[in-house]
């Protein structure tokens, strides 16, 4: 029995960022059941950061971690984590009340938008089809760096001695005398406290613990990697639709990312994307460029997963003590990642918030809202 004051349960981006924030202060170990941390979710990321992706209640997490990406602390990178693109929330002819939802959506939010004619939008994006006539732009929008913050939590979390076990998967998890017992292989570890950051399998872990599963629900989602004709250019933005049914943003090498912005309940698990799903992306990306696609270079699935109202869930259990959910993070895990350890880091040692999380209230992600 190995003795701990943190058990973390899950290495992606929720269990690396959180370890990273609280190690100075406790001694931390990391079990991750994958051969190597990020495996399903972190690795697969589209990599963006902008700012109305997951909706109002979601958004003073992304725009409290902005700093800490554009000017991240030495231990984390030596440079930027964000590199400038800007978005273009797009619409149809016959989808002008969608761009005003959206407007209406982030009143008051301090959130750059713009709203642009079809000659502006043009002015970015030159291959544009018709029909295509309503958009919203934000200018603030970046791509991440989404494997160099992960690997500098990690790496992190480990100067500061913080454990890291791959191939550990959790098979048993008892309490006694307020000490968590947790089994992972053929080894046994214990700490007053376990933090459930296991993504997909977070209502798994819960079971192992004896606490009530939440309804954390992974979806499936499909990217695909195209080379067209003409090439894509970089300055393009990342081009999103009004109505969630799609997303594209071009890479430095010519060739498009895309998405059918598909949520396709699963079991947790490895997820492969469907032809069906490749096609209907493609489809969606043609209805808006006119280009030729030469070939499909890459296509991969990965997992997103919510809570039922499909906010993050961030807080101690309020019936089993010591167990702290970190999960429910759907597809913003990456970019609201900083404010969200920052958040775990006051509520798990019960310090008060730091002055750059003013905006955010914890009871919106505490799951006792589930109870």
């Amino acid at each position: 029995m190995t003795d701990y004051d943190v058990i973390i349960v899950g290495a992606g981006i929720a269990g690396a960022s959180v370890a990273s924030e609280i190690s100075e202060d406790c001694s931390v170990l990391i079990l991750e059941a994958e051969y190597q941390p990020g495996y399903h979710s972190t690795g697969r990321s589209a990599a963006f950061w902008t700012e109305s992706y997951g909706g109002p209640l979601v958004q003073p997490l992304t725009t409290a971690s902005c700093a800490f990406l554009k000017n991240p602390p030495a231990g984390i990178s030596e440079k930027s984590l964000l590199l400038q693109r800007g978005a273009i929330n797009i619409g149809r002819t016959e989808e002008a009340h969608l761009a005003d939802q959206l407007l209406s959506a982030f009143s008051g939010s301090g959130v750059a938008m713009d709203r642009w004619s079809r000659e502006e939008i043009q002015t970015r994006v030159p291959l544009l089809k018709t029909g295509w006539d309503h958009a919203i732009f934000e200018p603030d929008c970046c791509d991440i760096d989404v494997a160099g913050l992960h690997t500098g939590y990690l790496a992190n979390a480990r100067r500061n001695g913080t454990v890291i076990q791959c191939n550990a998967r959790v098979t048993n998890i008892s309490r006694t005398n307020d000490i968590w017992r947790v089994k992972a292989g053929d080894k046994s570890y214990s700490a007053p406290v376990l933090v459930n950051a296991a993504g997909a399998w977070a209502d798994t872990i819960a079971n192992f613990a004896g606490a009530a599963p939440i309804g954390i629900q992974p979806m499936l989602r499909t990217m695909v990697q195209l080379r067209t004709d003409p090439p894509s250019h970089p300055d393009v933005p990342l081009v999103v639709a009004l109505d969630g049914s799609f997303y594209f943003k071009p890479e430095a090498s010519g060739s498009y990312w895309l998405s059918p912005h598909d949520e396709t309940a699963v079991l947790p698990g490895d997820v492969a994307p469907e032809e069906m799903d490749v096609a209907v992306a493609i489809d969606r990306f043609l209805s808006v460029l006119d280009v030729n696609v030469q070939s499909v270079t890459r296509k991969w699935a990965g997992l997103r997963s919510f809570a039922p109202d499909r906010l993050p869930v961030y807080g101690f259990d309020p019936e089993i003590p010591g167990f702290f959910w970190f999960a429910g993070q759907g597809g913003f895990g990456i970019q609201t990642a900083p404010a969200a350890a920052k958040l775990a880091h006051a509520l798990l040692l019960g310090n008060p918030k730091g002055d750059d999380l003013n905006s955010i209230n914890p009871d919106r992600y505490d799951p006792a809202r589930f109870r």
